[in-house]
C-alpha cells in the first residue's frame, strides 16, 4: 500500500526496503535497523558550506579513478551479513551526507547496495546521537572501510578504520591540518580549505 504522509506509519513498526520504495511522502527518512529515522530539516548553511568543500576535494581526487563519488540524498542499502538482499529483507537505508563507492557492481539504478569504500557525515544539532553512535554501529558492521565524522562547529574531523570487524580511531584533524586517507593514502586534504569561513 503506497503511504502519502508519515503520519500514517506506526514510529516503534519494523519497516524494509520493499516497505521504503512505497512511501511518497515530502519528509526524508533513513532506516536503522528496520527503524524509521526523520532526517533533519534543510541543513545549516555552515554545513552545506563544508560538505561542498570537502565534496570538491573528494570529487578533485577521485575523478579520474574508478570510483564515484555521492552525495546526499543517494540511498544506501546496507544488507545484514548473512542475510539476502532482496527489498524485503534489507533493513537499513541510509543517506550519507557524502559516500565513495569503488566497487561499481554495487550501484544501481537505486543507489547503493552494500558498504561503500567511505562514508563521511557532518554533524548537526539534531543527527548528532544518529551519526555518533547509531551509524558508527551500523557502518562498522556492514565493513565501511573508512568512515569520517565531521565536527564543522568545531572544525575537527574524526577518522575511524576497520581493522578486523572493530573500527579504531585515528588522531582527530583539526583546523589547520592536512591529512591523509588510510584507504586512500594518495588523497591529502587541507582541512584550511575545507573550514574556511
Amino acid at each position: 500500500m503506497v503511504i502519502t504522509n508519515i503520519n500514517q506509519l506506526d514510529v516503534n513498526g519494523t519497516y524494509t526496503y520493499a516497505d521504503y520504495l512505497l512511501w511518497r511522502f515530502k519528509e526524508q527518512v533513513e532506516l536503522l535497523r528496520g527503524k524509521l529515522f526523520k532526517m533533519s530539516p534543510a541543513p545549516r548553511e555552515i554545513h552545506q558550506r563544508v560538505s561542498m568543500r570537502l565534496s570538491g576535494e573528494l570529487y578533485t581526487f577521485f575523478k579520474e579513478r574508478t570510483c564515484r563519488l555521492y552525495s546526499a540524498p543517494f540511498d544506501v542499502r546496507l544488507p545484514m551479513k548473512g542475510k539476502g538482499t532482496a527489498d524485503n529483507q534489507i533493513y537499513t537505508i541510509v543517506q550519507p551526507d557524502l559516500c565513495v563507492v569503488c566497487d561499481l557492481e554495487k550501484i544501481d539504478g537505486r543507489g547503493c547496495i552494500g558498504a561503500p569504500d567511505l562514508v563521511v557525515e557532518i554533524l548537526s544539532p539534531s543527527n548528532s546521537r544518529k551519526d555518533l553512535k547509531d551509524k558508527y554501529e551500523i557502518y562498522q558492521e556492514a565493513g565501511v572501510p573508512e568512515y569520517w565524522i565531521v565536527d564543522a562547529d568545531d572544525k575537527a574531523i574524526y577518522r575511524y578504520v576497520l581493522e578486523g570487524d572493530i573500527y579504531i580511531g585515528l588522531p582527530p584533524v583539526s583546523e589547520g591540518d592536512v591529512f591523509r586517507s588510510k584507504k586512500f593514502p594518495e588523497m591529502e586534504i587541507d582541512t584550511k580549505i575545507v573550514f574556511r569561513d
